[in-house]
């Protein structure tokens, strides 16, 4: 990570997009642990962030011992431990503490007090069941999906028992609503564990669609905001060739389509822009699971709601002219995809 006196929120959104792709992560997650030590976050609430995205880099890079420690930090520097945002930092302390062996017990205390939280935030159920997985615990996941399922559809159920379609909130298709992730995740361990099918996988297939179907009505006449990094988008064009008349013939295309849409948009009165970060194995996994085609435009646009539903995605834009680029590239805003919008 290039040395800097300060640590912006637009520095932050940069390294969590391209900070697996260094050639030194873990030198990425001491220098935020450092950053945040020392004071030299532009905005210190983003303290627990910048910690959080540490520990996240140790533990895919299965260094549980770092993990624990910045997952630790980061819980600390949340306002309390009960703090929506610090959800995803005491998982990932859980699932660091699975890894490092012996101390299984003091982890699932860890989850089991963050299991309240898939009856009220999105993201819940994916950071929640993620660290039970890799505890080994994936009946546990499946136990506390279903019962949350149940607790939350129960008083909107059918007579028979199984929630109908309209019980369900299922949300915009840019912020699906709590049910829709947790029926999904549901489904998704459900299926890595070789369960039978059930009602309430059938509820989560029909609600996809449903989600998949709105997002490309709402998208229908705009671009899908989906921004491919260099080696992505390489990938991308190489394993679908015809994906190149919707995303550009080269990096440099795309990213001046994308720069010309945002101008568009932000000249139409839209605030709060920004690009989702996308990856093929994310767009061929989301495809597998709807039994499309990468290509199709249907599948597209829900690949392109499910990834902007994610805060992590996010990319916000436009940058400032002399901060670096929004598009990774190390060069500054007003030297690189500024230009491209004209």
């Amino acid at each position: 990570m290039p040395t800097r006196d300060v640590l912006t929120k637009a520095d932050l959104a940069e390294l969590r997009r391209s900070a697996l792709g260094t050639a030194n992560p873990l030198g990425v997650a001491a220098d935020l642990a450092e950053a945040a030590e020392q004071g030299r976050l532009e905005d210190p609430e983003d303290a627990g962030d910048a910690l959080t995205l540490a520990a996240e880099i140790a533990e895919i890079r299965a260094r549980p011992e770092a993990a624990l420690r910045y997952a630790e930090q980061a819980v600390a520097a949340y306002p309390s431990g009960d703090d929506p945002r610090a959800g995803f930092a005491r998982a990932l302390r859980a699932r660091a503490l699975f890894r490092a062996g012996g101390q299984d017990d003091e982890a699932m205390a860890e989850l089991t007090a963050l299991r309240p939280l898939l009856l009220t935030q999105p993201d819940a159920p994916a950071y929640v069941s993620a660290a039970l997985d890799a505890g080994g615990r994936s009946s546990t996941a499946e136990t506390w999906l279903s019962e949350a399922v149940d607790s939350l559809l129960g008083d909107r159920a059918s007579g028979t028992g199984a929630a109908t379609d309209a019980a369900v909130d299922l949300g915009p298709p840019d912020a699906p609503g709590v049910a829709f992730f947790l029926l999904q995740q549901r489904h998704r361990v459900r299926r890595n564990l070789n369960l039978p099918h059930d009602r309430q996988d059938d509820l989560a297939d029909r609600l996809e669609t449903q989600l998949v179907r709105r997002a490309g009505e709402r998208r229908d006449a705009e671009s899908d905001l989906l921004f491919w990094p260099r080696a992505e988008f390489d990938t991308l064009i190489s394993e679908h060739p015809a994906l190149a008349e919707v995303y550009g013939p080269d990096w440099d295309a795309h990213r001046g389509r994308l720069e010309k849409e945002l101008v568009r948009l932000r000249s139409a009165g839209q605030a709060g822009l920004g690009v989702f970060g996308a990856t093929v194995a994310g767009l061929n996994a989301f495809a597998g699971r709807r039994d499309g085609d990468p290509t199709d435009a249907g599948v597209r646009a829900g690949y392109a709601a499910e990834v902007s539903a994610r805060p992590s995605a996010r990319i916000p834009w436009p940058p400032e002219r002399n901060d670096a680029c929004w598009c990774g590239s190390g060069l500054k805003y007003k030297k690189d995809c500024l230009p491209r919008s004209r």
